[in-house]
């Protein structure tokens, strides 16, 4: 899992038709201190989560497993809302 924000929404009227019901929420991956990390993504949403909330999500078939979508060209889920994040820094070593 991954951690992320959701920055935005896609509307496609057209698609295949594997997505037909699905919510797709453009996704910025963070890195551990919240600071963006790469490019954002496109995820299907299994969770409810809105634009600003901070999310877990998975990429590969983790996340056409998680979408319960086996079939679907799917390449990233949203499977959780974080509420809280606590890290032992000194554990990480020298970063």
């Amino acid at each position: 899992m991954k951690i992320g924000r959701v920055i935005g929404t896609i509307v496609a009227t057209r698609k295949d038709e594997k997505l037909i019901g699905t919510k797709l929420m453009i996704t910025q991956p963070l890195d551990l201190d919240l600071n963006p990390l790469g490019e954002s993504i496109i995820a299907v949403d299994t969770v409810g989560a809105g634009i600003g909330e901070l999310v877990a999500f998975v990429t590969g078939t983790a996340s056409r497993i998680a979408a319960r979508k086996m079939d679907s060209p799917i390449d990233a889920s949203i499977v959780g809302i974080i509420d809280e994040i606590d890290i032992n820094k000194s554990l990480l070593g020298n970063k």
